[in-house]
């Protein structure tokens, strides 16, 4: 659903941009608590194995967005990725998280306008956050607590975000599109056919999601707090058992999980991209039936050597693909890392200074 430049008018792009970057700075602050902040210690939020694994989240939604798999004739679909990463690490870490992924998607690949990027961080990163992990805290305040839980809770709401982006994208067009289309026709496609998308977006979250929490649910944002304490029967009845000690931090490295994440990036984003549906995606489609097309403007980035997520002067289309598809990979997770781990300092910097100005007891 990346959105090119020549779609939305330029006063439309330019409040979307200030939309997307107030959110950002917004999820900035909201990070802080999320990767290790005051508050995180102290709830006990895990926020110190968060922040490793943010600028993962981030390439791992790069690389799955580029396994584009049909939905209908003609049609594929690709995943969003707000949803899988605002229950992974948080929804603000995420919004950030889908930021990175983009920024990184338009400047070297040309994909997504560079003028259309707060419309694209907007509609794919703030929208599908907010609406899925709505449903997604909602659902878990009504289903028995436990991991199958959420599971559920993150299919639902990554199934409901991916129309509600599509939506999104049609309220913006209703006020700065560039061309003169009828509104209710460009909206039953988009939701149409982003319905389907959001099955496939459904399924890869529920799937990633599930295979987190069975190896190590305690870096799923959102399955802390929901372990189900282990029974004892004692005398006839069950009981609670105790509660076991907190294991050290170091004692609960995420080096493996890190390096089984990025490798799995890099074969999907290396290897089995080259398999994905070549058909055009859903805002694709819909924009050439509808004419929402007519205005497209080439990409400010069109002659990257990356552009169109192939290698320049690589001719072998295979090798090209897969290089520029590990290449991004690469420069995501470096991207994402670094600004993860920026956030990390500066939540950390300011968690110690509140503990400095604490009163000391007498």
């Amino acid at each position: 659903m990346h959105v090119p430049d020549g779609f939305i008018n330029t006063p439309v792009s330019v409040a979307a941009g200030v939309v997307a970057a107030a959110a950002v700075a917004v999820s900035l602050r909201g990070a802080r608590r999320e990767l290790g902040g005051l508050s995180a210690q102290a709830e006990g939020m895990g926020g110190e194995r968060t922040a490793p694994l943010a600028g993962l989240v981030a390439a791992f939604i790069f690389a799955v967005q580029m396994l584009n798999f049909p939905v209908a004739a003609g049609t594929s679909g690709h995943l969003l990725g707000g949803a899988l990463a605002a229950i992974l690490v948080g929804p603000y870490t995420g919004v950030l998280c889908v930021s990175v992924v983009l920024l990184m998607q338009g400047i070297l690949f040309a994909d997504g306008g560079l003028t259309a990027l707060g419309v694209n961080i907007t509609v794919m990163g703030v929208v599908t956050v907010v609406i899925a992990y709505g449903v997604f805290r909602g659902l878990l305040k009504v289903l028995p607590a436990g991991r199958r839980s959420v599971t559920v809770a993150a299919f639902a709401g990554a199934l409901l975000s991916v129309p509600g982006a599509a939506a999104a994208f049609t309220a913006v067009y209703a006020v700065g599109g560039t061309t003169d289309v009828p509104l209710g026709k460009v909206l039953t496609a988009m939701v149409g056919v982003h319905v389907l998308i959001g099955i496939g977006e459904a399924a890869i979250t529920a799937a990633t999601v599930g295979a987190v929490i069975a190896v190590r649910p305690d870096l799923v944002h959102g399955a802390r707090g929901l372990t189900t304490r282990l029974k004892l029967r004692i005398g006839g009845e069950l009981v609670d058992a105790p509660a076991p000690a907190a294991s050290p931090v170091a004692a609960r490295s995420t080096t493996a999980v890190w390096a089984t994440g990025l490798v799995t990036a890099l074969v999907l984003a290396g290897f089995v991209s080259f398999y994905a549906s070549a058909s055009p995606d859903g805002l694709e489609k819909v924009a050439a039936d509808q004419g929402i097309d007519q205005k497209v403007e080439e990409h400010a980035a069109k002659d990257s050597p990356l552009a169109d997520y192939a290698v320049k002067d690589v001719a072998d289309a295979r090798l090209s693909g897969g290089l520029a598809g590990a290449l991004g990979v690469g420069a995501t997770v470096a991207v994402g890392t670094g600004v993860f781990w920026v956030v990390r300092r500066r939540a950390t910097a300011t968690a110690s200074d509140a503990t400095a100005a604490e009163p000391s007891a007498v």
